[in-house]
């Protein structure tokens, strides 16, 4: 059985080698994440030549997701670490001191700008809580809410608070440049507060690169509809947006995101701590397990393992219980169903919608092995999979980048081949590609979509049964 809820898997430490990249693509992997947050370019460098040898090895597509860091917030210097008690005062300053029980360094000017009283400041993954109480133009007056232990550089969030500050950083913007020259495709934009930091990617890199927009902060769910808009695929990056949600809004969200997403036709990932104990044990959690169910029941394109894969002691085996999971929940009885609640008409269709709906009913009606798609930019094989229709979506195209961005889409059999020049070309080329890769079945129908005149992008018009 083909699985239809993508796998990303994140590179590091544990999962560098040619060997156990090879592995954990045949485990399942569908696109691989490099976190720009670790690791040096020449390390990422080999880790993408490794994936493209395995690429080659394998003899279907891998996607490259590139994750820019994003602008990193951090307290100041600690002489050693500190107790700060539920109930003080307690001071961020703006000047460069040794922290204590009454106050730490704050060295972001950005942050005295726009907090205002009665904003929080979380520290430390949200571990420390401080209330705002008074904003001055060097010192920000706070009272611990949740008192902790302090410690040199620790992160800190700002959930109520845009800051005026990009979420391009100067060492993103090189790390952009890597990824267009060495050929990824997918760049994952962290920090998002607004519309306008995806425009600013999108200046940058153009459509090189398909953008996938992390939404991580309560002013990113805020602008959600102008967000998805702009960019190509969306993360439910649950790890910052659990510091900065309260943990019972954090599910509301996640569904809300996905749902937004399926309507719009935009992959969506649900991903941090999915499978989180496997970094040290054998085997996840039952509730881990649930998670990662609970993203497939809601139609998400893909399911997202970090720090599992990148620095665990079991990578491969936690991508082969992820995949066993998702196969679980796709094979239940229950699966279309619960998936087929959250469905909704496309806004304003137009003539390619109409088609990849009525591919969806013909595989609903005929025993369809697989739907497949001429496609150049991909955009076809988006409104199929927007559809979740029954069978297997077959996209085809003349450009492997294309191909590459597309293993991220659910449901979707990349497939880099030549564009068809005719009708009957068409049916051969698709007969070839789906006899290859398993999913013709003699005398059974195939349905097929297309763009006439053959090869002009944008001009889906064709739906064609046809019978091996």
């Amino acid at each position: 059985m083909l699985r239809n809820t993508k796998i990303l898997a994140t590179l590091g430490p544990a999962s560098s080698t040619p060997e156990i990249i090879l592995e954990l693509a045949r485990s399942g992997v569908n696109v691989f994440r490099l976190n720009m947050s670790h690791g040096s370019h020449d390390d990422h460098r080999a880790r993408l030549a490794s994936i493209r040898a395995a690429e080659a090895a394998l003899g279907r597509p891998l996607g490259v997701l590139v994750d820019l860091q994003g602008p990193k917030l951090r307290i100041g210097q600690f002489a050693v670490p500190t107790m700060v008690n539920t109930g003080d005062a307690f001071d961020f300053v703006l000047d460069e001191v040794d922290g204590d029980a009454q106050r730490a360094s704050l060295p972001h000017p950005e942050a005295f700008a726009a907090l205002k009283p009665g904003h929080r400041i979380l520290v430390n993954d949200g571990k420390l809580a401080f209330h705002v109480e008074q904003v001055e133009a060097r010192r920000i007056a706070t009272r611990v809410e949740v008192g902790g232990e302090l410690s040199s550089r620790k992160g800190f969030n700002l959930p109520q608070t845009i800051l005026p500050l990009s979420a391009i950083t100067d060492k993103d913007r090189l790390d952009a440049e890597f990824a267009l020259k060495e050929g990824a495709d997918w760049l994952a934009l962290s920090f998002v507060q607004t519309a306008n930091d995806v425009r600013e990617l999108r200046e940058l890199v153009g459509q090189k690169l398909g953008i996938m927009v992390k939404i991580e902060k309560p002013s990113a769910v805020d602008e959600l509809d102008a967000i998805t808009e702009l960019a190509d695929a969306v993360m439910v990056a649950r790890g910052d947006l659990g510091v900065e949600l309260p943990p019972e809004d954090v599910p509301v969200v996640q569904r809300r995101i996905v749902h937004q997403c399926r309507h719009l036709g935009r992959p969506v990932i649900v991903a941090t701590q999915m499978l989180e104990s496997m970094i040290t044990a054998p085997t996840p959690t039952r509730a881990e397990a649930n998670d990662v169910a609970t993203a497939v029941y809601e139609g998400a394109d893909a399911v997202m393992l970090s720090a599992e894969t990148a620095a665990g002691q079991f990578p491969l085996e936690a991508v082969r219980i992820m995949d066993r999971v998702i196969r679980r929940v796709e094979s239940a009885p229950d699966y279309r169903r619960v998936m087929a609640l959250d469905y909704s008409a496309a806004d304003a269709p137009d003539r390619a919608d109409a088609i990849a709906a009525c591919v969806r009913k013909v595989g609903s009606l005929l025993p369809v092995t697989v739907s497949a798609a001429f496609t150049t930019s991909g955009s076809t094989c988006l409104r199929l999979a927007r559809e979740r229709p029954h069978t297997p979506i077959l996209g085809i195209s003349p450009r492997l980048n294309t191909a590459r961005r597309l293993t991220l889409v659910w449901g979707v059999v990349a497939y880099n081949g030549p564009d068809a020049e005719n009708l009957e070309d068409m049916v051969v080329k698709t007969t070839f590609a789906a006899t290859k890769l398993g999913l013709a079945e003699q005398g059974k129908p195939m349905v097929i979509i297309a763009g006439v005149p053959f090869g002009t992008p944008g001009t889906t018009n064709l739906l064609r049964i046809v019978y091996p």
